[in-house]
């Protein structure tokens, strides 16, 4: 079948028609005559592949990734960066003006960074396959639920990405190798680590061989025998993750969250900082704020930072992040910020205010927001269309859509982090 690409959709698949009929095709650009598949029928459109390209985009190029096609973890690779990013401006653009009638005064440069190896969190499948008689480690296919199987990954880092093969000798020497659920990847600017899953016991000689996969390859090596709270170091007896930001030092636990890309988030938190007007007598308040990824660099500049955090365990780590860079001006709380505001000690007035929420979004805050009174407030977002949901109800409030743009956090895929700026009208 012959289809012509009309656009794309925030899916980063090409929009035709055909017997009035919409399909979402991928592996295709706007402008574009594809030959297609149909891969899955439905009442109201279709899903397609584009398999042979007629008269290709001049935003086309080749995929690095010989997976491309196959594996559900990138969906542009065969898109030029520069057009990728443009693709998400235009959808976070689309977004606020549909969902909260906005349009930001300033369309902020879109922060780029190397689009190969740049992962250094993820969390991939594992699972012994009878007919290939072959481990598969890696992502899901696209559009279905089986394990792809990868040889390599171009946007994980390179120490496990470069070749699957490494890891999965090592795995397949176990003795319950069938047991192995998952592997994630968690590293800092200097260790790379993996957390095995493994649901049945680990035998001494699966252990011995699990160290000597991680001293050949460098690569420091936790187990997960059941829940999150079971994991523990394996290999080698002593293992600290930390990266470097704005010149401080963050510690982190290898399940804790971090921002995947490193380059980007440090363009990231300078964009943030460069934003907010930090003044040495600013009080600033940092919702979900993590182990301090933006915490620390603000109360360099600021009187005094409170960061809120739903989870204990990294708000304590935040406080021994602040106390590691000689800070003594952060202040952490453990509180559920999907819920009200009750009388909590560090509800009040602050002069700024930064948000970085979850894909979820932060609605019950922005619903409450003026609560805090603050003259400007910087939200980063990884999820376009909360943003836009949560944007409309902080305009409600008070404030003006001062600036926003895209942060290209995840090359190759249609995730897109963004940064939004509001300012209190007076």
């Amino acid at each position: 079948m012959q289809l012509t690409i009309k656009s794309l959709n925030h899916q980063g698949q090409g929009v035709a028609s055909h017997e009035g009929k919409t399909v979402f095709v991928s592996n295709a650009l706007a402008g574009e005559e594809v030959i297609v598949r149909i891969t899955k029928t439905h009442r109201r459109y279709d899903e397609a592949l584009a398999l042979e390209i007629l008269s290709p985009s001049h935003d086309r190029t080749e995929p690095v990734c010989p997976h491309f096609l196959m594996c559900g973890g990138c969906s542009l690779q065969h898109m030029q960066a520069n057009a990728q990013v443009a693709l998400k401006q235009d959808v976070l653009l689309e977004q606020l003006h549909h969902i909260a009638q906005a349009k930001p005064k300033i369309i902020l440069p879109p922060l780029q960074g190397p689009t190969e190896g740049y992962r250094r969190k993820a969390r991939m499948g594992v699972k012994f396959v009878d007919k290939k008689n072959k481990l598969l480690i890696g992502f899901r296919e696209q559009n279905n639920r089986y394990l792809a199987d990868l040889e390599t990954c171009k946007v994980l880092l390179p120490q496990i990405g470069a070749s699957f093969e490494p890891l999965r000798e090592a795995l397949m020497q176990l003795s319950n190798y069938r047991s192995i659920a998952q592997i994630e990847l968690s590293a800092g600017d200097h260790v790379t680590a993996i957390i095995v899953r493994h649901l049945e016991a680990l035998t001494e000689n699966d252990l011995d061989v699990l160290k000597k996969y991680g001293a050949n390859n460098n690569i420091h090596i936790y187990l997960q025998p059941k829940g999150p709270d079971t994991v523990h170091l394996l290999y080698p007896e002593q293992s600290e993750l930390s990266y470097e930001i704005d010149n401080s030092l963050l510690k982190f636990n290898p399940l804790d969250f971090v921002q995947v890309n490193a380059n980007i988030n440090h363009q990231m938190v300078a964009a943030a900082l460069e934003q907010l007007e930090l003044k040495p007598t600013d009080q600033v308040l940092d919702l979900f704020s993590g182990l301090g990824n933006f915490t620390i660099p603000i109360a360099k500049r600021a009187a005094k930072v409170v960061g809120v955090e739903g989870s204990q365990q990294m708000a304590n780590q935040l406080l021994a992040n602040a106390q590691h860079n000689d800070l003594n001006n952060v202040e952490a709380y453990m509180y559920d910020l999907t819920k009200p505001l009750d009388d909590q000690p560090w509800v009040r007035a602050y002069d700024k205010l930064v948000l970085d929420p979850p894909r979820a979004g932060a609605l019950e805050i922005a619903q409450q927001i003026k609560r805090f009174q603050a003259k400007k407030i910087v939200y980063i977002s990884c999820h376009l269309a909360t943003l836009a949901r949560d944007t409309k109800v902080i305009l409600e409030q008070g404030y003006e859509l001062q600036a926003a743009g895209v942060i290209d956090m995840f090359p190759h895929t249609m995730h897109a982090e963004s940064m939004a700026v509001f300012v209190k009208q007076k």
